[in-house]
């Protein structure tokens, strides 16, 4: 799982100019450890409006860091029991 901060840290300094500049900054993010991204730019349509319920919401498998969990969080696939 590669933190949101690694990819923001390897566009630093680097104008996002283009869907295709944003894509390669992203999918050349990796970390210390090895992990690495697969990025691609996702085309289709999707419907406006759509509200996420509190249920809906609850069930997202997030971790918050200890260091400001309000922004700084992993969101993992959730698994079947």
């Amino acid at each position: 799982m590669v933190r949101l901060s690694f990819i923001s840290l390897n566009g630093c300094g680097q104008p996002w100019v283009s869907h295709e500049v944003i894509v390669n900054l992203i999918g050349s993010t990796h970390t210390r450890s090895g992990s690495t991204i697969h990025a691609e730019l996702d085309t289709a349509a999707y419907p406006e409006g759509i509200k996420v319920t509190d249920e809906q919401l609850g069930k997202v498998n997030l971790t918050r860091a200890p260091f400001h969990g309000e922004w700084n969080c992993s969101i993992a696939p959730n698994r079947s029991s």
